[in-house]
């Protein structure tokens, strides 16, 4: 038998090897040591939960077993494209863990006052993470089952599923003994997380990923609440802090408001333009080659590269990698715009980026390269699209209306590297592409940074 106190001084290790996690992951440069002291901490609790609760320990182990082999292999196949939406998935695991623990110490054991509390908002909480997770993966998958749905009223639709499940849960702390109560906050919590996510746009999609995280450690920390688990409770409520601060950044860096984005009114997908205004819009779309671009490369003082989500469909970080070098070799500036929301999740380039080795230091955020990029001589836009649309500036109709974009159409000369004129995630066209500064290097992208390279080398 382990003593109390050796158990207490287990959870304080776990809980300041999480703080030094959440620290550690504030820098990509810090990042893996972050993610080493999140999962020994973790291990640790796990341990002393184990050692603590007089458990049956053979189904445990088979599914410690079960769940490592499905994690190694998700780890495993999961395209650095696809981390997204192995984030939502985990999110919704997350919420669903947490409402099925609750409702299972409901039904075994009884509950005090705060026990009950903390079982209904797990239950509440974790659903609404679960089926609002699913729904967003699907979203990220771009399957045409989750499509923007909005119903008429459905904003008074979510306002009275809410309020239903806090009825239920008033019922639930004076009949404790009606467990199919607590059942029904779950269906109600559910049937709420889908019609929260559903009508929110593509474009918004980071950020809501950013709050079912947040979601998903509320849930836990309730759950730690129901089973009076210190660790889970200060592991729930690190995560939840964590997420909804993130949350709240991602919504000033996409002009959004968390109270929109937090009952599901954030921006939808915006109507679909005809083939002829679309076509009006690329009148004047100009193409260039691989040497055209690596000519005036070699005539430009200042470069400034800006990745969004197609460098990372075409791995091209390792190619940018090469270029960069060449450039910096010749004695030419080179620096990267990052958007806060490039990609389809918080730092997605940064760590694209850091996995090529190229210094942190070159990594610019938003409005620092925004105050000079009149002074670009050379702007790379790689599969980048809706963060560099100069219509989030110019149109208050768009569903990207009013979002901080980087403002790559100030630079002299704009490159942009991209397969097709296809609209990004927020299924609008992009008049970037048709600006009198702007070339359009038609292509997969790393094949068209390496024949940039090989251009300028002489190749």
């Amino acid at each position: 038998m382990v003593s109390k106190e050796l158990i207490d001084l287990a959870y304080l290790i776990a809980a300041m090897l999480f703080i030094m996690a959440l620290k550690g992951l504030s820098h990509p440069r810090h990042a893996v040591r972050g993610n080493f002291c999140g999962a020994t901490g973790m291990l640790v609790a796990t341990i002393a939960v184990m050692l603590e609760g007089k458990l049956d320990f053979t189904w445990i182990i088979v599914g410690m077993v079960i769940g490592t082999a499905a994690g190694v292999w998700y780890a495993v196949q999961t395209k650095m494209t696809s981390m997204p939406q192995l984030v939502a998935l985990l999110n919704g695991y997350g919420g669903g863990s947490s409402l099925l623990v609750a409702g299972v110490e409901l039904t075994m054991h009884a509950q005090n006052s705060m026990g009950l509390i903390a079982t209904a908002a797990s239950g509440l909480i974790g659903a609404v993470t679960f089926s609002g997770s699913f729904v967003a993966y699907a979203k990220l998958e771009e399957m045409k089952i989750a499509r923007d749905l909005r119903l008429p009223g459905q904003q008074a639709l979510n306002g009275l599923l809410v309020a239903l499940c806090l009825v239920s849960s008033v019922c639930l702390f004076y009949r404790p003994e009606w467990i199919a109560l607590y059942w029904l906050i779950v269906l109600l919590g559910l049937v709420l997380g889908f019609f929260l996510v559903i009508g929110i746009g593509g474009a918004d999609m980071p950020v809501v990923i950013s709050l079912l995280n947040s979601y998903s450690g509320m849930a836990a920390a309730a759950t730690g609440f129901v089973l009076q688990n210190n660790v889970l409770i200060i592991g729930g409520a690190l995560v939840g802090a964590s997420g909804i601060i993130l949350t709240r950044i991602m919504c000033v860096a996409m002009n959004r408001s968390l109270t929109n984005v937090l009952f599901g009114a954030g921006g939808g997908g915006g109507a679909a333009m005809s083939k002829q205004e679309v076509d009006a819009v690329y009148a004047t779309v100009k193409s260039t080659s691989a040497e055209e671009v690596a000519m005036l490369l070699e005539v430009a003082s200042r470069v400034v590269i800006i990745p969004g989500y197609g460098m990372a469909v075409s791995q091209a970080q390792h190619a940018v990698s090469d270029l960069t070098e060449a450039l910096m070799s010749k004695q030419i500036t080179v620096e990267f715009g990052i958007h806060p929301v490039a990609g389809r999740m918080p730092g997605h380039m940064n760590v694209l980026l850091a996995e090529a080795d190229i210094p942190y230091e070159l990594l610019k955020e938003m409005d620092d390269i925004n105050a000079t990029m009149e002074q670009c001589d050379v702007a790379i836009v790689l599969g980048a699209n809706d963060v560099v649309n100069p219509v989030a500036r110019e149109s208050s109709n768009s569903p990207i209306a009013g979002m901080p974009i980087i403002n790559v159409d100030k630079a002299r000369t704009v490159i942009i590297i991209k397969r097709s004129l296809s609209p990004g995630f927020a299924g609008i066209p992009n008049p970037l592409f048709a600006a009198e500064n702007a070339l359009m290097l038609y292509g997969d992208g790393r094949h068209a940074v390496v024949e940039i390279l090989n251009a300028l080398q002489g190749k």
